[in-house]
């Protein structure tokens, strides 16, 4: 494989290296702007400035390399290509999935077994109202399941693709079998690996996945773990028939959500009376914040040393783990308070001051924990909630943010900009869960590099009339790594817009 030069694309034909950016020949030294803004304009309050052909966006690239000057000023070629993508998803509906993902959903690379021996595979985890949490494998495949059941699935935006064959395939296949399916005590509140993968991906790598049920009238809630680190074969049955599968820890609370530490050793989970430090290997429970407004949401920071609680109330505290906290008192002033009831946080990794937080009256908000006295730093709007605690989807690159809202429409908005890029309407309830494929950081971003190298490549050819290539680049879904899974009493969906 041709080595990579910075700056630099390999052509196979020529078999050549071609410099990324200008001067064309026989053009000038100073290239004129390129404006980027001239065909944009806004349709029902929401940014569109995506109209611009993306083939017009890489001709500025060969004019004015990465950085293409624009009315608005210069504007990096790569977040504007990203973002075009974003505002025009695919999205497939599968079938005879409802009510089977709604509640949590993780993605996850596991080996399995099969008649050629040990594979792997990607799976999808899903937890639905009806207490049910199933294992679905991802891909093109089903020959592990015996009897394999294909749900099957249909484009449902744009609406104007067609549905013929050419486009079914578009979509991630998904399959499953009875004895991959199990009923939980009650319904699941949360599915959360606890353990990434470092980069170079290392197969013996373990990878334990922490389940929570919310719990019921009878009992409080249960902590389970998943052990996927040895080999699946789904023609047994399910996990939790075998040592792979158990309980931690059980509680007297409902549990509303949990998050773990970058080991793996230690789990925060956010219940109707505080928050309860978790020894996974051990099940020891210590409490470390009490309150009496509910935990809806709880989440770690990247060093492991700080932990958001987002409460019933609106408040968001912050709590030391390095401190002695079992003797904290309801009266602690919180370090921020949310219009309304805190349903989700989400904290950055590549930013690792800055966390989302949404609350229950549809706002979305950006903090910087150094600045959290001055307010958000930049706030998204455009949501609609009124008591639902609805999940924000960030991608592998941290430049979006996506969250359903009750009036059964999708939003996705950029990050940096809080500017709305994508909002429809394609399902007839309430887009309740979110999650993207498990991949390591560096990985990702390998990969969305790769993506932005193949598109370009793909434009040249169509220059010299490969339109063709191009078209089937744009359509393949080979890359998944801005691809989410999206859940909701209707069933699962799948977007991508790469």
């Amino acid at each position: 494989m041709p080595k990579e030069i910075p700056g630099f694309y390999y052509d196979a034909e020529k078999n050549r290296y071609f410099p990324y950016k200008g001067p064309i020949p026989g053009s000038s030294r100073k290239p004129p702007p390129f404006n980027l803004s001239s065909k944009s304009k806004k349709i029902d309050g929401v940014c569109k400035c995506m109209k611009l052909r993306r083939d017009k966006l890489l001709q500025a690239r060969e004019v004015c390399g990465n950085v293409i000057s624009s009315t608005k000023g210069k504007l990096n070629f790569q977040m504007e290509y990203q973002k075009r993508q974003a505002s025009h998803p695919l999205i497939w509906k599968y079938h005879e999935t409802d009510r089977m993902g709604n509640s949590a959903l993780e993605h996850v690379d596991v080996n399995v077994t099969s008649s050629h021996g040990i594979i792997k595979r990607e799976i999808l985890l899903t937890g639905g109202s009806n207490d049910s949490l199933n294992i679905v494998q991802v891909g093109k495949v089903g020959h592990e399941f015996d009897p394999p059941q294909s749900y099957m699935a249909d484009c449902v935006w744009p609406l104007n693709i067609g549905q013929g064959a050419e486009h079914r395939d578009l979509s991630r296949h998904i399959w499953s079998s009875d004895t991959a399916m199990t009923y939980m005590p009650s319904n699941i509140s949360c599915i959360k690996m606890l353990k990434r993968p470092s980069f170079p991906i290392d197969d013996t790598a373990s990878k334990h996945i922490l389940i929570t049920t919310l719990g019921s009238d009878r009992s409080g809630g249960l902590v389970y773990l998943l052990d996927l680190s040895k080999p699946l074969d789904f023609n047994l049955n399910f996990p939790i028939h075998r040592e792979g599968f158990r309980e931690v820890a059980s509680f007297k609370q409902t549990l509303w959500g949990a998050d773990c530490d970058s080991n793996g050793r230690l789990a925060v989970i956010g219940t109707n009376t505080g928050a309860a430090l978790l020894n996974m290997e051990t099940g020891r429970t210590t409490w470390m914040y009490r309150c009496k407004s509910d935990m809806l949401s709880i989440q770690i920071d990247h060093t492991g040393n700080l932990i958001l609680c987002g409460l019933r109330n609106g408040a968001i505290v912050t709590v030391d783990a390095r401190q002695k906290q079992l003797k904290r008192n309801t009266h602690t002033s919180p370090s921020i308070s949310m219009p309304s009831s805190v349903c989700c946080l989400a904290s950055l990794k590549l930013y690792d001051q800055y966390f989302l937080a949404s609350s229950m009256d549809g706002s979305i908000k950006l903090y910087d924990h150094r600045l959290t006295q001055r307010g958000p730093i930049q706030s998204y709007d455009g949501n609609v909630n009124s008591h639902s605690r609805l999940e924000l989807g960030v991608d592998p690159s941290e430049k979006f943010v996506l969250s359903g809202g009750e009036d059964c429409y999708l939003r996705l908005w950029n990050i940096p900009s809080g500017k709305m890029l994508f909002e429809d309407r394609f399902m007839d309830s309430v887009p309740s869960a979110v999650c993207w494929p498990r991949i390591d950081g560096n990985i990702s971003f390998l990969t969305i590099e790769l993506s932005y190298f193949m598109f370009y490549t793909n434009f040249l050819l169509g220059l010299l009339g490969e339109e063709k290539g191009m078209q089937n680049y744009r359509y393949s879904g080979k890359d998944h790594s801005s691809g989410a899974w999206l859940g909701s009493y209707d069933g699962i969906f799948y977007s991508s817009w790469l």
